[in-house]
């Protein structure tokens, strides 16, 4: 509090990376778990009470506390330190469950993970960061003029698309390769949606066939064009990119959710982003 009170700290991350293994309470070793917990939401009261514009991110051990009660008094979750964008999507489609995408820590890491090693298209790090609370966890300094220029292209796409992505309904699509994730955000009023195609791994067929965009208005038309900034969509075996992205789209919601459309072919561990609008 002493802290908060001398410095214009306007943001704090509450860490709790110890793990309760002896929390006994003397002298007769009772369970001392939940007055620990309630401390916790005591003093976040407090310091809120004091300074109420003060932004607090909750992190423990990649989420372990997240609950109910402490999304009363924080700002957002960090749910894992690995910033690895193929775990993360395990990570943020379960999340997501529970949170919504803007109180969801998500970042744009570097090139290869400091947790496991991989390394990742900028495209697949930033179009994964997108559907959270998008910021950068990467040394700039060492990135290049080419990776500057598409960073800040996310950067204006996640602009754009803040408000969207921040007040809409979280969908989750079916598909019956499980390689291939389908996940989006559907605008409250059905008017736009933003939807990720996720290659999670090599697929099990060629071409990995039709995809359904859930959650759309049924009777309203939608225009569908790719969204990826930076990024040509690319397969293994240059096989032509499906009409849609090439000349765009209008159909109706649907028409969008029970035939879909055509996959296009991706690399394992790629992704495409597709933008619709409604008139």
């Amino acid at each position: 509090m002493a802290l908060l009170d001398e410095y214009a700290i306007s943001y704090l991350k509450w860490d709790h990376n110890r793990d309760l293994v002896d929390a006994g309470r003397p002298p007769r070793g009772e369970a001392g778990v939940h007055v620990q917990t309630m401390a916790v939401y005591r003093l976040l009261d407090e310091l809120r009470k004091a300074h109420p514009a003060l932004e607090i991110e909750s992190c423990s051990s990649g989420g372990a506390r997240v609950d109910l009660a402490i999304l009363g008094r924080t700002d957002r979750i960090w749910v894992s330190d690995s910033n690895d964008p193929l775990e993360r999507q395990s990570i943020q489609r379960w999340t997501g469950l529970l949170l919504p995408p803007e109180l969801v820590g998500a970042h744009v890491g570097p090139p290869r993970s400091h947790t496991t090693g991989r390394t990742h298209d900028l495209s697949f790090r930033a179009g994964t960061a997108l559907f959270g609370h998008f910021g950068i966890e990467w040394d700039l300094a060492s990135a290049s003029d080419a990776e500057r220029a598409e960073l800040r292209a996310w950067v204006s796409c996640y602009k754009e698309l803040r408000e969207q992505l921040h007040t809409g309904v979280v969908v989750i699509g079916d598909h019956p390769d499980p390689a291939l994730w389908v996940h989006g955000v559907v605008a409250r009023d059905g008017g736009a949606a933003v939807f990720a195609l996720v290659a999670m791994s090599s697929g099990l067929s060629l071409p990995p066939g039709r995809v359904r965009l859930p959650g759309l208005a049924p009777d309203r038309v939608y225009d569908l064009r790719l969204l990826t900034p930076g990024q040509a969509m690319i397969g293994p075996y240059q096989v032509d990119p499906p009409d849609w992205i090439v000349a765009g789209v209008a159909l109706t919601g649907r028409v969008l959710g029970e035939l879909g459309i055509q996959a296009p072919v991706m690399y394992p561990e790629q992704l495409a982003l597709l933008h619709l609008t409604s008139t």
